[in-house]
């Protein structure tokens, strides 16, 4: 489920995660870029508005910098049942995600994924570091930290201005 990092990573740029296919994809990769990093689940009540205004958002960012980086868990009450790929294709088909959607992962307890841990040291929720439900959204500078954190029901076109902020445009 990712590489071992500790939590005091200074970037996210430092973390390894593994794609939909098992292959490990370095995070460096995005080094530059601002990204939106999210937990996302297929049959959450959150899913259809949340899919629909990130694709909205990849489409109208992509070319200016901007990535969104899509982790499926099935930790809130077994709502990505499926596997990875089984995640990848319903976003890729069903909502036209462009942008990557990764292995499933845990973003809670003892088994989260590093780049979780670390996401969730890097902004502490409002009560407390874990993620509540699905569709926690990160945002993270071009250098990888952690600009600031919403939560489930933050639709995603309501963080366009920090998005545009981040990328030098506000």
């Amino acid at each position: 489920m990712g590489a071992s990092q500790s939590i005091s990573t200074q970037s996210i740029h430092e973390f390894t995660v593994k794609d939909a296919k098992d292959k490990d994809v370095s995070l460096k990769t995005y080094e530059g870029k601002v990204l939106l990093v999210v937990n996302v689940a297929s049959k959450c009540g959150f899913t259809n508005s949340n899919y629909t205004q990130l694709t909205e958002l990849y489409s109208k960012y992509k070319d200016r910098g901007f990535e969104i980086l899509a982790f499926p868990c099935n930790q809130f009450l077994k709502q990505e049942p499926g596997s990875s790929q089984q995640a990848h294709e319903f976003a890729c088909t069903r909502y036209k995600a462009e942008y990557p959607i990764f292995g499933k992962i845990h973003v809670n307890g003892q088994d989260a994924a590093p780049v979780y841990k670390f996401l969730k040291a890097q902004k502490p929720g409002f009560l407390g570091s874990s993620i509540k439900w699905n569709f926690t959204k990160f945002l993270i500078d071009k250098e990888g930290y952690v600009i600031q954190r919403f939560g489930t029901i933050t639709p995603p076109l309501a963080i366009e201005k920090d998005i545009k902020k981040a990328l030098g445009e506000a």
